[in-house]
Order: C-alpha cells, then sequence, then structure tokens
C-alpha cells in the first residue's frame, strides 16, 4: 500500500502541472512547450536556493516568478514578435536547458539530508503527514485559480482563448492578456517542479523532458470525465483535471507494479493521452 501512497503522493505534486497546462491548452489554446524548460526551472531553482540555505517554504515561493519570467517570455516572443506559438515555447524551452545547467553547475543535485516542506523517510508518520501537507497546498491552488477564472480579469482570458477579435474591440489588448496568463501557467509548472523534486530528493537536469506529456494526459482524461456534466461552469473542469491528475500517477504505479520496465512508461503515456483524445473527439463518453 505505501507503493501506491507514494504514487498518490506525487500524483498530488503534479497537479499544479496539470493545472498550469490546463490554462495554456484550454484556457488560451496555446501549446506551450516552455513546460518542458519551466518544469526543470522550478526543480533547480528550488535546489539551488535550499542550498544556499533558504527556508524550503521560502525557496518554494521563489520558483514561481522564475517560472512566470520564463512563461512571459513565451509570451512576449509570440505576440510582440509575431513567433508560431509553438515554435516560441520550443525556443524558450531549448534556452531554458542551458540556463537551468548554468544555475546548476552540474547534471544532478542530490537534496537527501537539505531542508524541505516535506518530512524526511525516516519518519515514521511521514507519508501521512506528507500528503496532508500536499493536499493542503493542491486545495489552496485549485482554490487560487477557480476564484481567478471567475473574476473580471479571468472572465477575459477565457474570452480571449475563445475569441480574440471580440475581446480586441473591446479595447483590451489580448497579447498582455496572452503574456501574463503564459507566465501563471509556467508559475505553476515550475512549482510542480518543486514539489517533485522535494519528494524524490534531487534535482535532474533531464526531469522535465517529456512532461509536457504528462501533465496533457491529466488535461485530456479531466476534459473525458467533465464532459458528463455542465460545461457552462469552469469549477468542474478544473475538478477533473486535479482528480485525473493524481489519477494517471496512480495509473503509472499501476503499470510498474505489473513489472512493466520503466522504459516503457513513455509508450503508455502517450497511449494514453491518444486514447483520452479520441473519446474526448469521438463523445464516446458523452451523455
Amino acid at each position: 500500500m505505501d507503493f501506491y501512497a507514494v504514487a498518490l503522493l506525487l500524483g498530488l505534486a503534479f497537479v499544479p502541472l496539470a493545472l498550469g497546462i490546463y490554462l495554456s491548452a484550454k484556457v488560451f489554446n496555446i501549446p506551450d512547450i516552455t513546460t518542458d524548460g519551466s518544469f526543470t526551472l522550478g526543480a533547480a531553482g528550488f535546489a539551488v536556493f535550499i542550498l544556499k540555505p533558504i527556508n524550503p517554504i521560502f525557496a518554494t515561493l521563489l520558483v514561481l516568478p522564475l517560472g512566470a519570467l520564463a512563461g512571459a517570455i513565451t509570451g512576449i516572443i509570440h505576440t510582440k514578435l509575431k513567433v508560431n506559438a509553438l515554435l516560441s515555447g520550443i525556443l524558450v524551452m531549448t534556452a531554458l536547458y542551458s540556463v537551468n545547467l548554468l544555475m546548476m553547475e552540474r547534471s544532478n543535485i542530490p537534496l537527501i539530508g537539505t531542508g524541505s516542506i516535506f518530512e524526511q523517510v525516516n519518519n515514521s508518520n511521514y507519508l501521512s503527514i506528507n500528503m496532508l501537507k500536499a493536499i493542503t497546498i493542491v486545495v489552496i491552488i485549485t482554490a487560487l485559480l477557480i476564484w481567478l477564472l471567475h473574476t473580471d480579469f479571468g472572465l477575459t482570458m477565457r474570452a480571449a482563448g475563445n475569441n480574440e477579435n471580440m475581446i480586441e474591440a473591446q479595447g483590451v489588448n489580448p497579447n498582455k492578456i496572452k503574456i501574463i496568463g503564459l507566465a501563471i501557467s509556467n508559475a505553476l509548472v515550475a512549482l510542480s517542479g518543486c514539489l517533485v523534486t522535494q519528494l524524490q530528493g534531487f534535482a535532474d537536469i533531464n526531469m522535465g523532458i517529456g512532461i509536457v506529456i504528462a501533465g496533457l494526459a491529466s488535461v485530456m482524461m479531466g476534459e473525458a470525465m467533465s464532459n458528463r456534466f455542465k460545461r457552462s461552469s469552469i469549477l468542474m473542469p478544473v475538478l477533473m483535471v486535479v482528480f485525473a491528475a493524481i489519477l494517471f500517477r496512480l495509473f503509472i504505479a499501476f503499470i510498474l507494479a505489473q513489472g512493466i520496465e520503466q522504459v516503457y512508461v513513455k509508450l503508455f503515456t502517450a497511449a494514453l493521452v491518444l486514447l483520452f483524445l479520441s473519446v474526448s473527439k469521438l463523445n464516446f463518453i458523452k451523455k
């Protein structure tokens, strides 16, 4: 049971990643590949901060502006330089690989024995304590995002994703909204990388490679499940993305528990995304 409990804990740490990708992919309809770099940026930033040393809570909060800056740069390249959104994300993601490596000064930083907002493994009650902390973080982030999307600014973000021309006709600059939205999205992704690093006890330069697919899987699963409910409210889609992010990690844990080698995990992840994309498009599970 501890195996699945750890998977559940890891799933909670991946919730901000899923919410960040939901914001960029579903609210703004932007395929933001920056996430592969900003996820590692959050991990690398925390590793550097905690070794200073800086208080773990403060170090965790400091990764938010790092991720926001990465997302804002992608938004500026896309909106100001008129570069395709996908290519803008790829450019920033590529640049972040070097930035992360320069920050870390090596490819891997072990963090066992350093500060963390989570309890160390040698504590007999570490799972329950860490679970409570992770749930608290997820509840706060989810509540803040739902609140934001219901504010006037959040409604403007949602409108900008649906009809950019209409927003511009109302005197709102859609480019500014996109930049802010991508900044928020990547701040959440960086936070996820930071939380995963604290749980795993190390930061690695390659830990963000392909992470966008894991987040996209959660978004697609959440969208497929939320199709069974009324779509007039943003509440259900967001909650379903949170649930799907946790369910996806449990699915990965189940695959590994069957003795399937780690090398096949990304293959199963891609297949799962394809499955839910097909389900969503063909409306198999709609009422």
